[in-house]
């Protein structure tokens, strides 16, 4: 499984980039907002490998975020990796965030490939979609609400409750978050 590639640019389009690693270039397809962030130098790329019968495919991002995003799509029943790249290419996995959490089905459809039907689908099955999307290690204060929310979600409590309860709380570190979220839960 290739997870991750690092090397030189070779050649670029918007929908994919070649990379030449140790002598080897790969064919890497993107989203738009990968394409416009990379350069024409050296790329750092988390991959997603899709093994098919009769292909194997890279799917490449900058940021962790919107990896994670696109394999959660491809999860959905009917949501192949060229819709999920497509959505990817519309939306960063912050304003995907709000559009699901708004339950803003025209938002969905905006995205090319998408009709009514595979919005409904995406908005059911992603429903609570939110914080542990949109963290990344470059913003400490996500990724603490990240771990702070799939802690108490392992303690049982509900999502709505949990990004109730984190979104008053103060702290700045995962522990801090944990204990004063679980003190607004018990009165929740």
């Amino acid at each position: 499984m290739i997870v991750g590639l690092k090397g030189v640019v070779e050649y670029k389009e918007p929908s994919f980039v070649h990379i030449e690693v140790s002598g080897v270039v790969y064919e890497v397809f993107i989203s738009l907002h990968t394409y416009s962030a990379i350069g024409s130098d050296e790329v750092k790329l988390f991959t997603t490998h899709i093994i098919r019968e009769d292909a194997q495919l890279l799917y490449g991002f900058l940021e962790m975020s919107e990896k994670k995003m696109f394999q959660r799509l491809i999860k959905i029943n009917g949501v192949g990796p060229k819709v999920a790249m497509a959505i990817c290419s519309t939306y960063t996995p912050s304003q995907f965030a709000t559009v699901i959490n708004n339950k803003d089905m025209n938002g969905v459809k905006k995205v090319p490939g998408i009709g009514p039907k595979s919005a409904g689908r995406i908005l059911v099955e992603l429903n609570g979609f939110d914080v542990e999307l949109v963290s990344s290690s470059d913003e400490p204060q996500n990724q603490a609400f990240a771990q702070a929310s799939e802690a108490l979600e392992s303690l049982g409590f509900t999502k709505a409750k949990i990004s109730k309860a984190l979104s008053a709380c103060d702290g700045k570190d995962t522990p801090s978050l944990v204990k004063e979220a679980l003190k607004l839960l018990q009165t929740i």
